[in-house]
């Protein structure tokens, strides 16, 4: 009981809002975050798509290890592993349940590893590029890339709104829990207490929505008073916006040191 109660006050949330916000605004003291996107984005589009082409071991272990690297050069914050770890047990291990059921046995495990290693590996290159680098790099790396200005300033909005949308829900979830009162008894392993949360989350999604739907349309009607739409199909407004992005020779030693232990890794394995 004392350890259920203890996960539930480390599990609160201001300290997930704090996680995001330190995502959002707190990735440009990281290594990687001083690398040009563009090289970014591509490097990360390869180790998106060729795991799924991988069955070597070695080589997906070898990139596990390098993606583990990358991942700790970006300074990602606790929370985003967690969740991450959580979302890899929980996929695999229903697959590995599921295969008993119809006649498997330990032996199911070893293809449920390779796609366990697959998926960490596509995560993490997910995590180390996303948030590893400001938001605002990465939308005028994709810009610089050629993706539409609408989809580029919708990422880097979408990084920066949902601190602020948790703040918004952290205060609808208090107005609930002020005009309502919670269990007397925790019950078993607090489940009353668990299923009171679980109701306030569902009626707090609406006005939370209604929030959301409130912000985007001030925001639009504020990018568009200062031209934001015009500025984005002209090209000198363009050519300004990314005139900073330049590779230097920390972007070629990265991608090369990257390219060469992954040719490395395809030929032992």
């Amino acid at each position: 009981m004392q350890l259920v109660r203890s996960w539930f006050n480390k599990i609160t949330i201001e300290r997930i809002q704090l996680e995001l916000m330190n995502t959002a605004y707190g990735s440009g003291h990281a290594t990687l975050s001083r690398l040009d996107p563009r090289g970014m984005l591509i490097w990360y589009l390869f180790f998106a798509i060729a795991p799924w082409f991988i069955s070597s071991m070695t080589v997906l272990a070898g990139l596990f290890l390098m993606m583990v690297v990358t991942t700790i050069l970006s300074r990602v914050t606790p929370f985003i592993i967690l969740v991450l770890c959580l979302g890899l047990i929980g996929q695999v291990g229903w697959l590995f349940i599921l295969s008993l059921f119809f006649g498997g046995d330990i032996s199911s495990a070893l293809p449920l590893l390779k796609l366990t290693l697959k998926l960490s590996v596509v995560s993490l290159a997910s995590i180390t590029v996303f948030s590893g680098m400001d938001p605002e790099k990465i939308s005028d790396g994709l810009l610089a890339l050629g993706m539409p200005a609408a989809f580029s300033f919708s990422l880097s909005y979408g990084y920066r709104i949902l601190p602020v949308l948790f703040e918004e829900f952290r205060h609808v979830l208090l107005s609930y829990r002020l005009r309502g009162k919670a269990p007397d008894q925790p019950g078993f392993l607090y489940w009353r207490l668990g299923v009171y949360y679980l109701k306030l989350l569902v009626l707090s999604f609406f006005p939370l929505m209604l929030a959301t739907a409130k912000r985007s349309r001030t925001t639009v009607e504020a990018l568009e008073t200062r031209g934001f739409s015009y500025g984005m199909k002209n090209p000198a407004a363009k050519k300004l916006k990314l005139s900073h992005l330049k590779l230097t020779s920390q972007d070629m030693l990265f991608l090369s040191g990257t390219a060469g232990y992954t040719a490395l890794l395809f030929w032992v394995g």
